[in-house]
């Protein structure tokens, strides 16, 4: 063997050795789609909005009553330099509240384009996460005034999560109607 090959016929020997006594990978498991979104409660019921239709939570913040509106905007806050309108949700949709103490009460703050609005919901169970298969296109159980709203639902330990189409209330008609003459 010239001096050239030698080295190339070594590596060629490691290379076939490697293989040979190399453990194979481990089997890949199967991943499992999962979709999320923000987790919510209305009038004892949970609700999911889509992740990308919430924009921020807040605690309710201070505001102040605006005259001549409906009774379900609570009126508008100041968060960061920019007016809030607050939307009760219980009332735009004549259920009742689950919680009594306001302190566990949350807005959900959507913005979609020109509109920015802060729904105020019973409390906020946080980001949810539900594997796709869990989606059923017709729920039972859902207030009437809700079902234009809502989307299908997902099943989780013996819970229904309502999907809440933020988008679709943005777009009623009743919703951005606040003036109450």
């Amino acid at each position: 063997m010239s001096a050239q090959t030698a080295p190339f016929a070594v590596l060629t020997d490691i290379a076939q050795r490697s293989r040979t006594l190399a453990a194979g990978l481990p089997a890949q498991q199967e991943a499992i789609e999962l979709w999320n979104g923000i987790g919510f409660t209305l009038a004892g019921k949970h609700y999911v909005a889509p992740m990308g239709e919430v924009v921020e939570i807040l605690h309710l913040p201070r505001y102040t009553h605006v005259p001549g509106v409906r009774s379900f905007m609570l009126g508008a806050a100041n968060v960061r330099g920019r007016l809030l309108p607050l939307i009760d949700l219980c009332l735009f949709f004549d259920i009742p509240r689950s919680s009594r103490s306001q302190r566990e009460r949350r807005v959900l703050v959507v913005e979609q384009g020109d509109l920015f609005s802060g729904l105020v919901v019973d409390s906020v169970a946080g980001m949810q996460y539900f594997a796709v298969d869990n989606y059923q296109d017709s729920c039972t159980d859902i207030p009437d005034a809700l079902q234009p709203f809502t989307q299908g639902c997902y099943q989780r330990n013996d819970e229904t999560w309502n999907v809440f189409s933020t988008v679709q209330l943005a777009d009623d008609d009743r919703f951005l109607d606040v003036s109450q003459w």
